[in-house]
């Protein structure tokens, strides 16, 4: 199943949403998980000694039996927004296996930005590549001035897949 994940409400949702849709096309199974739904506290040292947040228990279990993740995040000042980066804090604390949420998955970065989108790619991949993911080359993205292309997203469905069946 790949996990279509969204750190915004927003034009990365509508994008998300899209990827959901084609990946429906070709029959992959796929779910989109909004973030800025998630009603997971900032994450801060105090609140992981307090213990784990009932919100994880909504959220753990889809990183978990994901065999691929899609994120879809705008640039929040240059980098990953708080929403992700907050959801990655809590996990990695206070899962069983953090690694395995994560670990070995082939996963795929986009983004709609209006400042343009490659710095938060960047960081994105780099976070990524940090927890074990296998990071594809290709990425989305788009913006105002730039639309979303079916094809290149098709095309990324395909490397997703071919690395989710081994």
């Amino acid at each position: 199943m790949l996990l279509i994940c969204t750190a915004s409400s927003g034009h990365n949702r509508a994008l998300a949403n899209r990827i959901s849709e084609l990946a429906d096309t070709v029959g992959m199974a796929n779910t989109v998980l909004d973030l800025t739904r998630v009603d997971l506290p900032l994450y801060t040292p105090a609140r992981d000694d307090a213990g784990r947040p009932s919100a994880l228990d909504e959220i753990e279990p889809i990183f978990e039996s994901a065999t691929g993740l899609f994120f879809c995040a705008p640039e929040y000042n240059g980098s990953i927004p708080p929403t992700l980066t907050n959801a990655i804090a809590w996990l990695s604390t206070q899962s069983a296996d953090f690694r395995s949420l994560f670990n070995g998955k082939p996963m795929a970065l986009a983004t709609r930005s209006g400042g343009g989108g490659q710095k938060v790619l960047v960081a994105m991949r780099l976070q990524m590549s940090h927890l074990g993911g296998n990071v594809i080359g290709r990425e989305i993205q788009t913006s105002a001035s730039k639309a979303l292309r079916d094809e290149s997203v098709l095309a990324i469905l395909n490397q997703l897949s071919s690395g989710m069946a081994s």
